[in-house]
């Protein structure tokens, strides 16, 4: 019997070009592996982890394909217009975008810990970011004919966050994102939303909720029987990029072991 957690790995992206933001770490670091393992070549964005986005470079290279390191502040368009230029004179184009990269709070337990600054952050990254990355690279692909976008959301928006109010607000915001581009931009680019389910990723294992029984509660609530670590879901990611996904534009999929089962 297989492992239910080892990815089945297809030639899905040979010849293709691979943007990921947040690939130092985490979910963003699999994707852009993943990226790599199915043939396309793979720009690796990060904004201060560095060393982490070196060792994904390593990984994509290991994979057989030519990468590149992009750095950017994703809250300011020049910084998203520069990096834009970088992918475009390295690669002459870009086929598929993964807008990986979020604020999640992750420090913060309690919506009563609610400041200033975290509320700031959270909108800056996810909301301001995702929408300036969508529009900035997603023109660039109209002007070049094709192209497809993955916004990366949560399935915090279908329970919301008493813990962090203002992820699931961002989060939420995504979604209009996701939708106002994908009729934009259609029938060239295709924008759509992924929204995991709970990962177990290294910053997830270090949270104090996590730590002290969150875990078994939400493990005893999901139909599948496991939390995945996020190299099992990097590839459902990427599918939405696929050309097995080409009449998929506009959408939220979920992908959390059935705990959320959201449906008509």
């Amino acid at each position: 019997m297989s492992d239910p957690t080892e990815p089945r790995i297809f030639p899905r992206f040979e010849g293709r070009t691979v943007l990921v933001t947040g690939a130092g770490t985490g979910f963003g670091a699999e994707v852009a592996a993943r990226a790599a393992q199915e043939g396309a070549n793979v720009a690796i964005h990060y904004r201060s982890s560095k060393a982490g986005a070196e060792r994904t470079l390593e990984r994509v290279r290991e994979a057989g394909r030519d990468g590149i390191l992009v750095q950017a502040d994703i809250a300011s368009w020049d910084e998203i217009k520069r990096m834009a230029d970088e992918v475009w004179a390295a690669f002459g184009g870009l086929d598929v975008l993964v807008n990986n990269v979020g604020d999640v709070s992750s420090e913060q337990m309690s919506w009563r810990e609610l400041t200033q600054e975290a509320l700031d952050a959270v909108i800056d990254v996810d909301v301001k970011g995702t929408l300036l990355m969508t529009h900035e690279f997603g023109s660039r692909m109209l002007e070049q004919g094709h192209g497809s976008i993955v916004n990366v959301g949560s399935t915090v928006i279908v329970r919301g966050s008493p813990r962090a109010p203002q992820y699931a607000a961002a989060k939420y915001g995504i979604l209009g994102i996701t939708k106002s581009y994908a009729k934009a931009f259609a029938p060239a680019v295709r924008v759509n939303t992924f929204a995991p389910g709970f990962m177990e990723t290294e910053r997830l294992l270090n949270r104090e909720d996590w730590k002290s029984g969150r875990r078994e509660v939400l493990l005893s609530q999901t139909p599948m029987g496991v939390i995945p670590p996020p190299e099992f879901v990097a590839g459902t990611c990427l599918w939405l990029a696929t050309d097995e996904a080409a009449h998929l534009t506009g959408s939220y999929m979920l992908a959390d072991g059935g705990f959320n089962m959201v449906g008509a």
